[in-house]
């Protein structure tokens, strides 16, 4: 790892770009970590040019990968944000500034962290670059951890199962995720670790056989239907992501059919669904495994075609279908947008694009109570969400767990408080169904109705039908109260 490596993978990106700034920054960082160590032993500038690669991999804009380098400059050196702008002005400073004011979080389980994750949300909301900096700079720490007391370890590996990596998925960057999460977890849960590294070694081999086998057949038929110009390669499940999986399939393994799957990536999308044809004419496609991301992305972005087939040596195979630049969405997410948003650096610019942090940071500054608002960001943030659709198409991202009740007050106050009915999958259900991925809903109004009911506090998941329905069932008691106190 070096200066010129780095410069190197920005110019790849960013050919038109003056990198004397970047080796400037460099000599910057040498000199105010000079004589400074790190935990291994090693030199500490070989932390900041770890952040800087991993965001120059990223596809970063200079500027960010400029901040990577100069990121614990302020908070370890002698020198200053002062000194920073004054070199490499303003934009730099400011991430800088962000990361030097989430430096100081230390994790002591997740209801005793609510103040510093206020702290975290609003510098997201401020600049996502910053957040995405702190990412790479934990992935590099991560890395150092076994030169730590086991304490420390835990802490830190911890932390980031618990607060970093959900945040990476929720901004959709699926590779850093990934990286995050199985760096984390051998320091976290070592035991589970090891259980679940053995499974992967047994079952693997035999899987990736299968695979190999199906991967040139499927090339022969595809230059067959003169598909040009695809890529297709063997994946293996990340460990955590499989480890989560067999905790809901109470550790059978027998249950994960994607524990090694097939991704094929092309150039349009005519090609994804002409690709899908190919699959299910060389393979039957298991039933309900067929799933359409590709005209319903997700919400953060993500777009694929999945399908799960019964493949070669009667093994269940799943296949991704994308184009290239889907593939470039889901591995990096929100990171990916100023490769297609070319001079669009400004943090504006990519505010609209994580929404749900602007509502998040919104809301956590009109809520004092720090039980309600851990409550809040637990589900906004730290759950699994699910997909579901409007009977019109569009994709609605909920908790895991929501209801028709949840559903309705995402669309719209006035849905909510008006709700009579609910069809999922067009079949009449109870206001507390809890919704499943993929699920069609479609609500019933009454435009009679003054309100909602006050027992849906009962079953509700999401922050907003809750607030909704207490403003409404305070409001109704202030009515009474004031209707007597007037008699």
């Amino acid at each position: 790892m070096s200066i010129s490596q780095i410069i190197k993978t920005v110019k790849k990106f960013y050919p038109e770009t003056d990198t004397e700034m970047i080796q400037l920054a460099f000599d910057f960082a040498k000199k105010a970590h000079e004589g400074q160590k790190r935990a291994t032993g090693e030199q500490y500038i070989t932390h900041p040019l770890a952040t800087a690669l991993t965001l120059a991999e990223l596809e970063l804009p200079p500027n960010v990968v400029i901040a990577g380098l100069l990121h614990d400059v302020p908070e370890d050196t002698t020198y200053t944000l002062t000194d920073i702008r004054n070199n490499f002005g303003e934009e730099v400073e400011s991430i800088v500034e962000g990361i030097t004011k989430l430096s100081n979080i230390k994790y002591r389980g997740m209801d005793r962290y609510i103040e510093n994750l206020r702290k975290m949300f609003i510098a997201m909301a401020e600049d996502i670059r910053v957040i995405i900096v702190k990412f790479a700079d934990r992935l590099h720490n991560l890395s150092t951890l076994y030169a730590l007391p086991a304490n420390k370890q835990k802490r830190i590996a911890m932390e980031t199962l618990e607060i970093y990596a959900p945040i990476a998925n929720r901004l959709g960057i699926g590779e850093l995720q990934s990286k995050l999460e199985d760096t984390a977890f051998k320091f976290a849960y070592p035991e589970e670790y090891i259980w679940v590294d053995q499974l992967i070694k047994q079952r693997t081999p035999a899987k990736e056989k299968t695979l190999n086998q199906m991967i040139k057949t499927f090339s022969d038929s595809a230059d067959e239907n003169k598909i040009v110009g695809f890529d297709i390669y063997g994946r293996r499940k990340h460990y955590y992501s499989l480890y989560r999986k067999l905790l809901r399939f109470n550790r059978n393994i027998n249950q994960i059919y994607d524990l090694v799957a097939i991704r094929v990536l092309v150039d349009s999308v005519s090609d994804c669904y002409a690709v899908m044809g190919i699959i299910h004419s060389i393979w039957k496609p298991v039933k309900g495994r067929i799933k359409d991301y590709v005209a319903q992305p997700k919400p953060n972005g993500y777009q694929s075609l999945h399908t799960t087939v019964f493949g070669e040596n009667h093994e269940i195979v799943e296949f991704q279908i994308r184009t290239k630049e889907m593939n470039e969405q889901a591995e990096y997410g929100i990171a990916a947008y100023w490769k297609y948003k070319a001079g669009e650096e400004s943090p504006d610019s990519v505010k609209k694009e994580v929404s749900w942090v602007q509502d998040l940071v919104k809301w956590l500054k009109e809520v004092k109570d720090n039980e309600k608002f851990m409550e809040g960001a637990k589900i906004d943030v730290f759950q699994n969400h699910i997909f579901v659709f409007t009977p019109q198409g569009e994709v609605i991202d909920l908790p895991e767990g929501a209801t028709t009740i949840d559903f309705a007050f995402h669309i719209h106050t006035d849905i909510g408080n008006q709700c009579h009915r609910a069809m999922v999958n067009n079949v009449q259900v109870s206001l507390d169904t809890r919704l499943k991925n993929g699920d069609v809903v479609n609500i019933i109004t009454d435009k009679n109705r003054k309100g909602p009911n006050p027992e849906w506090l009962k079953f509700v998941k999401t922050r907003m039908a809750k607030q909704r329905i207490a403003m409404y069932k305070n409001q109704s008691w202030k009515n009474i109260i004031t209707k007597f106190s007037k008699k």
